[in-house]
């Protein structure tokens, strides 16, 4: 029986995607009384995409529209959930304004890329509404001073399923989304199509390959390097389908890029760095801390914090390096998994906007 290759998966649309055509929408129906539908939206890393709308209604200088979430083949808990974008306008020069309605969490903890006391609307999403209602606003000559309320339909009960209630994000779900596009999720279709990358990158002869857990932290590479794009292997969360197919199928050079909380993970020793099936270890942030000469007492807060996020900042404010040790730590950890491999690695930390902000490089150690 001949083996068959792994199903190709249909994308989806982050809840970030939904929120800003339905927002789009909606502001464009206050200004001219018509929904547009479908309505198109630009994507954050370029390219359109259009969305159906399933309900919208206009009334008392208030315009909603719902689009019903298509998350491809992914088993995210929000695929088919009703995304609401209500717009109203607010007094010239108050921008946009962002409320969470039923089903969309609010912030109560720090360590997260939004702070306490705002809706549980990412940096992204943000920005893609925001975009899309300045390119509206500039069409039809408005000053584009709205408040946007996003719902969730079902998000208080969808939020019990997901890591929200223990960030202290209450009250719903997050709107995320940093592409604008949801990857499907199948270990095995997405570790097969590692393999493969690596497989074509040697074919064609290359000898430096880049794993990177999302967009911020492959653009950081690309900043760095003039690769060709075979380069750039899809890692995601993969860590451990990239690294033990590269053990025996080596390549001359191997970068990393990654996030802080993620790279904590790979450095602890996880294969896998998806949030559920991997966590942080505060005591190992705890062990790093004290390596950097940090106070006692941020030693001590380190148990207390709610994410890696949070521990990182507190260092950060303190003066304290936290990312170039780590950097060290994961490389160490690389070379455990690649064992005698012929493979010269290099480990970059980012931030959230693609900064490089820890390093080890190619010639830092092993």
């Amino acid at each position: 029986m001949s083996k068959t290759e792994p199903k190709e998966l249909r994308r989806g649309w982050t809840t970030g995607a939904c929120a800003t055509a339905a927002a789009k929408a909606a502001y464009s129906a206050l200004l001219t009384g018509t929904f547009p539908d479908p309505v198109d939206i630009t994507l954050p890393r370029g390219g359109t995409a259009a969305f159906a709308l399933t309900r919208h209604d206009l009334s008392n200088g208030r315009a909603m529209a719902t689009i019903t979430k298509d998350a491809g083949d992914d088993p995210d808990v929000t695929h088919g959930a009703l995304i609401t974008s209500a717009v109203r306008l607010l007094p010239e020069g108050s921008g946009v304004r962002f409320k969470a309605g039923d089903g969309v969490g609010t912030v109560t903890r720090p360590g997260l890329p939004i702070p306490p006391g705002e809706p549980a609307i990412n940096p992204v999403p943000r920005q893609m509404m925001e975009t899309a209602i300045s390119e509206i606003a500039s069409r039809h000559g408005a000053p584009g001073d709205v408040e946007i309320e996003v719902s969730i339909g079902g998000g208080a009960e969808l939020a019990l399923k997901t890591m929200n209630p223990r960030l202290g994000i209450v009250g719903g779900l997050s709107v995320l989304g940093t592409t604008g596009i949801v990857r499907p999720f199948s270990c095995a279709a997405w570790i097969a199509s590692i393999h493969r990358g690596i497989d074509v990158a040697r074919a064609v002869g290359l000898t430096h390959v880049v794993g990177a857990t999302g967009s911020a932290s492959e653009d950081a590479v690309r900043h760095r390097y003039d690769l060709d794009e075979t380069a750039f292997l899809d890692m995601g969360d993969f860590a451990g389908g990239l690294l033990k197919y590269l053990r025996s199928h080596p390549v001359e050079k191997l970068t990393l890029s990654g996030g802080f909380a993620k790279f904590t993970k790979l450095a602890q020793g996880a294969l896998d760095l998806h949030s559920a099936r991997s966590s942080v270890d505060f005591g190992y942030l705890q062990d790093l801390l004290v390596e950097t000469g940090a106070p006692g007492d941020q030693v001590a807060d380190a148990l207390e914090a709610n994410t890696a996020k949070e521990v990182l900042d507190r260092a950060l404010t303190a003066g304290v390096d936290l990312s170039t040790p780590l950097a060290r730590r994961a490389k160490a950890a690389v070379r455990d998994i690649l064992r005698d491999a012929p493979i010269s690695v290099e480990v970059l930390i980012t931030d959230r906007s693609g900064n490089v902000i820890g390093e080890c490089g190619f010639d830092d150690g092993t």
